[in-house]
């Protein structure tokens, strides 16, 4: 096997490589126990950074008694972190290309567990606030570089099974947050969400430290050089949009307006830096490759649709099918339920049919899950919400693992991290566009502004307009998905 650039993957000191020269069986199963510890090792960095965001919402009317606090102030605890990812998700990508993936995902995994503890000691809201900024950076490092040290750790034919893998764990932490978080308040109080991750960070830490391959040695008397002025403009431009997205509860205002127009003069700006910079953060003729460029949009189309089923599920099934909290809490769990079931699976398939392929599957099934959706609901009642919400959610996890191996093997080695960042960056943007735009399209959809206050038949015109839309936006990425494929054959 060879690496993406066509030179012989060889084993590096501390985790697997590929022996072309040493065929037989003792290597190939020296290989697959060295690929496996990677995998845990990679895995606990997905479980934790997916744990740090739902565990902590259930736990926010406790933490509103607590601190004294209104509801949107304690929100916070939540946007915080989320802000912090989305913000720092690509610069961490490319300190990771210079400084080393596997150092930068151990400084990621122990700020991660040490601001874990500053949020259970924090003795007031603005400090535990600010203590999930720092964990939020934490796990930009750890999203970041998990799916890069994939890339250049595990064999190429089996990436795709191996980011099936993470899928399933990254969804399991998800799906297992709020039940974990009830049970840990009940047990020892609010800060047991938040110590639950220094005992995961340690192990974490150690499984990383004793099995990732060492990172490669620069050469000699080269200095690695971080674009920091393009560093700034991302992070302004991406907090700027993600505000935008998120201030005033899906109601947008001047403030909004003001924020989406700050945030394309610093897109503008940050262009004009990357092509002026000596050492950029980012190679913009990356872009140029249509298979990458249609991967990160397909990937924020998707996203936004899967933000729609959080956001509009709760309310439908409350409002229009008259579920109490701990029916739609199991009605929403199926979701993440089929997506830690078939994401190990979706990668087998990725590795054997092809991503492309799998691509095509994945999204060809998320079409027909949001479009049963609009409609089956209302004459199936729960059992016509959960059949598509389980085909949308499966279609999912198979995108994912195909579109991941894709973009990941696209790319070259010096450019992994920062292209890992990106994916991740495109999920976080689907998810916040998800969160504020489609809300607004179920809020007109039914014609009101406070959705809490609709009518069930207003809650049924809304979901089957919203998710009318939703499946609008999977055959776009089923669209960009074809012209990718008739480019890179042009190529």
């Amino acid at each position: 096997m060879t690496s993406h650039n066509n030179q012989p993957m060889t084993g590096t000191a501390g985790g697997p490589g590929v022996q072309e020269t040493v065929p037989g069986v003792a290597a190939s199963a020296q290989l697959d126990r060295a690929a496996i510890w990677v995998l845990v090792s990679l895995s606990l960095a997905a479980l934790l950074s997916s744990l740090g965001t739902s565990i902590a919402n259930v736990g926010l009317p406790t933490l509103a008694q607590t601190f004294g606090a209104s509801f949107s102030e304690v929100q916070w605890i939540v946007l915080a972190y989320l802000l912090a990812i989305t913000t720092l998700i690509v610069s961490a990508g490319r300190l990771g290309d210079l400084f080393g993936r596997r150092r930068m995902l151990l400084t990621g995994i122990a700020l991660f567990s040490a601001a874990s503890v500053l949020c259970a000691l924090a003795p007031s809201l603005g400090l535990l606030i600010a203590a999930r900024v720092i964990q939020g950076l934490g796990a930009a490092l750890m999203m970041s570089l998990a799916m890069a040290l994939v890339g250049e750790s595990i064999p190429q034919e089996k990436t795709g099974s191996a980011m099936g893998i993470i899928g399933t764990v990254s969804a399991i932490g998800t799906a297992l947050g709020p039940s974990l978080g009830g049970a840990l308040i009940e047990l020892g109080g609010w800060p047991l969400i938040f110590l639950v991750n220094a005992p995961l960070g340690v192990l974490a830490w150690l499984l990383a430290f004793r099995f990732l391959p060492a990172d490669r040695q620069s050469a000699p008397g080269i200095k690695p050089r971080f674009d920091i002025l393009g560093t700034l403009l991302l992070t302004l431009t991406l907090a700027a949009y993600a505000l935008a997205m998120t201030l005033g509860s899906g109601h947008f205002g001047d403030l909004n307006v003001a924020l989406l127009l700050v945030a394309g003069l610093g897109l503008l700006l940050f262009i004009r830096s990357q092509t002026r910079s000596v050492a950029p953060l980012m190679t913009l003729s990356m872009f140029r490759n249509p298979v990458l460029t249609t991967g990160f949009a397909m990937s924020s189309l998707v996203t936004t649709v899967v933000m729609a089923t959080l956001v509009v599920g709760p309310f439908y099934l409350t409002g229009a099918l008259a579920l109490d909290v701990t029916q739609v809490g199991l009605a929403m769990a199926s979701g993440p339920i089929v997506a830690a079931l078939i994401g190990a699976p979706a990668g087998y398939l990725v590795d054997r049919l092809g991503a492309y392929r799998m691509t095509w599957v994945g999204l060809s099934a998320m079409a027909a899950g949001s479009g049963l959706l609009s409609l089956l609901p209302s004459a199936l009642g729960v059992a016509g919400y959960i059949l598509p919400l389980m085909i949308l959610t499966a279609g999912y996890a198979l995108f994912q693992a195909a579109n991941n191996t894709t973009v990941i093997t696209q790319l070259s080695s010096q450019q992994r991290g920062v292209g890992s960042g990106l994916l991740g960056l495109s999920r976080n943007l689907g998810l916040i566009t998800g969160a504020s735009v489609m809300g607004m399209v179920f809020a007109l959809g039914a014609g009101v502004s406070d959705i809490s206050s609709a009518r069930p038949e207003d809650v049924e015109t809304g979901m089957r307009i919203t998710f009318g839309v939703a499946t609008g936006l999977i055959l776009c990425a089923l669209s960009l998905a074809a012209a990718a494929q008739i480019w890179s054959r042009a190529d």
